[in-house]
């Protein structure tokens, strides 16, 4: 039984495909936790308990490998009848900056 280069050139594709959704759906979770932790602690509430994505492009890491770099909008409030808009950019599996604070001041954390 032979395998030809298109089928395995698809399977090889198909199975990055499967991995990159599998590998985003476990970054957004961990976004959504550093959101909602970081809401909470400002103070705030996130609002629909969810994100959404906005920016995926591959960046180079501090060691020089090549990661995803994923940048997720939210919407929050502070007193339940606002929404305020805030985000989060996450490299690889770690968050990098989160944006969420007061009104219409918000802090912007750099936390890498």
């Amino acid at each position: 039984m032979s395998i030809s280069v298109l089928e395995l050139v698809c399977f090889v594709t198909a199975a990055a495909a499967v991995w990159l959704w599998m590998d985003s759906l476990r970054v957004r979770e961990l976004a959504i936790q550093a959101a909602r932790a970081a809401c909470v602690a400002e103070g705030m509430m996130l609002l629909d308990d969810t994100i959404a994505i906005s920016s995926l492009k591959p960046v180079r890491n501090s060691d020089g490998r090549v990661v995803l770099q994923r940048a997720y909008d939210f919407d929050y409030t502070d007193n339940g009848n606002n929404r305020i808009k805030g985000g989060i950019v996450m490299l690889g599996h770690v968050v990098i900056m989160l944006n969420v604070g007061h009104g219409q001041s918000p802090h912007l954390r750099v936390i890498h």
